[in-house]
């Protein structure tokens, strides 16, 4: 209760807060390339659900449905707005309505697309799947570089599947055995930090 309680109010207040950005960013998209300013794709969430996530679009429209679906260092793909936003995670804000509906967390298991939970052991899938979806988790901030990790591999799917999914799965076990509310707060710290640290200036 007190978690969802949370979720709730601080998804509320941070998009009032972010309401200008997110505008700006909105208009940023619509001008820079032809399509929708929201990306919505299917993602499983708690019990086994289907729910539809919430991104600002950073791919163009023309080649967004080609190719594999995960994003590997300098995706052709990828707007220039769509750099950008990704950079600095912005792309993510749209998650937090996904969050007041009731769909994600603020923190939980990252959502899979329904292809890579299909790959889950059935014990690991019945236990990450036994909470809501979170904006970030432990997965997140250990593998915040992923798509540069991928991007150097020869073999970005299977080096995914057979080396990244099983170590961030892992960590998403730890979470759902050890959570708590005092461990949700040190979580969204630590990913604040890592982001303002990762994206500052150097000395």
């Amino acid at each position: 209760m007190l978690k969802r309680l949370f979720d709730i109010l601080f998804s509320a207040g941070t998009l009032i807060v972010l309401a200008p950005l997110m505008l700006s960013v909105a208009l940023w998209i619509k001008i820079d390339s032809p399509g929708p300013v929201l990306f919505r794709q299917v993602r499983v969430g708690r019990g086994g659900g289907y729910f539809r996530i919430l991104k600002f679009r950073s791919m163009r429209m023309d080649t967004a449905a080609r190719g594999p679906q995960l994003t590997v260092g300098h995706d052709p793909r990828i707007t220039r707005a769509g750099a950008w936003i990704r950079r600095y995670k912005i792309d993510e804000f749209p998650q937090f309505i996904n969050v007041l509906v009731g769909d994600m967390s603020l923190v939980g298991p990252r959502p899979e697309v329904p292809r890579y939970v299909d790959l889950y052991p059935p014990d690991v899938r019945d236990l990450v799947l036994s909470v809501r979806p979170g904006i970030t988790d432990l997965a997140s901030i250990e593998y915040r570089d992923e798509s540069e990790v991928l991007g150097r591999s020869p073999d970005p799917e299977k080096a995914y599947i057979e080396q990244v999914l099983p170590a961030k799965l892992a960590l998403c076990q730890r979470y759902v055995r050890e959570r708590s509310f005092a461990g949700d707060l040190a979580i969204i710290g630590r990913s604040m930090r890592v982001s303002f640290a990762r994206h500052s200036p150097g000395p």
